[in-house]
C-alpha cells in the first residue's frame, strides 16, 4: 500500500477512511494516489497503521481509552481533530470539517458493511449535505451519491444500477434504463429502484421534481 498520496491541493477530492468492512487494497490505493486529503475516524486508526498510510487528519470523539497523541510522531504531520458532539457521527463531522475547509468533494471507503445500522446511516445520511459537499461512497460492490435533478452520464451496457429514495422522490424519468421510469414515485420502504441496469451503451439521462434520490453504480 502506497505511504503518501501525490496530490498537494484541493482539486481532487478528498478521502475519509471510515471503519467499516475493508475495500480491496487497489481501490484504496487508487484513491490514496489521487487524495489532497486524508482523513481517518479513530475508531479506524489502527488498521490504517497496519497498512502504512500517510493520514493528514485524525478525528473522532476519541472515547473508550483513545489516545491521539501516540501517532504524532509516526503520522508527523499530523492534525487531530477532537469532536465530542454526540448528535451526529464521526463520518458526519468528518463531512463538517470539509465543508468547514471549502473543500468541495470527498470519496469514503470503509463505510458500508459490519453493521447493518452503521452502513444504512452511512448511506443515506449524505443526503443531508446537498449543495454543501459532493460526497461519493464507495465498496467494492457499489458507488453511491446523490442525484441532482437532472443527470447524465455515458455507461456500457448492463451495467447494474440502482435508484434508492430516501423518504419520497416524485417526477422520475428515466432514458436507457432497462427498466423504464416514467414519472413514477419511488418511496423507501414500499418501492425503490432496485437491480435496474443500463439497456444500451451510452448517455443515461435521470430527472427527478423534488425528493432526495441515491444512484448505486452496481458490481456482481
Amino acid at each position: 500500500m502506497s505511504s503518501h498520496h501525490i496530490v498537494r491541493d484541493d482539486q481532487e477530492p478528498a478521502l475519509i477512511i471510515a471503519n467499516g468492512a475493508s475495500c480491496n487494497p487497489e481501490l484504496l490505493g487508487q484513491l490514496l494516489e489521487w487524495s489532497p486529503l486524508v482523513i481517518v475516524l479513530d475508531s479506524a486508526m489502527e488498521r490504517v497503521m497496519e497498512l502504512d498510510i500517510k493520514v493528514d487528519v485524525l478525528l473522532g470523539d476519541f472515547d473508550r481509552g483513545f489516545d491521539p497523541e501516540i501517532y504524532k510522531t509516526t503520522q508527523y504531520p499530523l492534525e487531530i481533530i477532537y469532536t465530542p458532539d454526540q448528535d451526529k457521527t464521526d463520518l458526519e463531522k468528518a463531512f463538517d470539517y470539509l465543508i468547514e475547509r471549502k473543500i468541495p468533494a470527498v470519496n469514503v471507503v470503509w463505510a458500508t458493511g459490519k453493521r447493518a445500522d452503521h452502513t444504512l446511516t452511512n448511506v443515506t445520511n449524505i443526503v443531508r449535505y446537498r449543495d454543501l459537499l459532493k460526497i461519493v461512497i464507495l465498496d467494492d460492490h457499489s458507488k453511491i451519491f446523490l442525484l441532482p435533478n437532472k443527470f447524465e452520464k455515458w455507461y456500457t451496457a448492463g451495467t447494474p444500477i440502482s435508484l434508492i429514495p430516501v423518504g419520497i422522490v416524485n417526477g422520475i424519468y428515466s432514458q436507457n434504463l432497462k427498466y423504464t421510469l416514467e414519472n413514477d414515485t419511488l418511496t423507501m420502504g414500499y418501492r425503490t429502484g432496485s437491480s435496474n441496469s443500463v439497456a444500451q451503451d451510452g448517455l443515461v439521462v435521470l430527472t427527478h421534481t423534488d425528493g432526495d434520490l441515491l444512484l448505486m453504480e452496481c458490481i456482481d
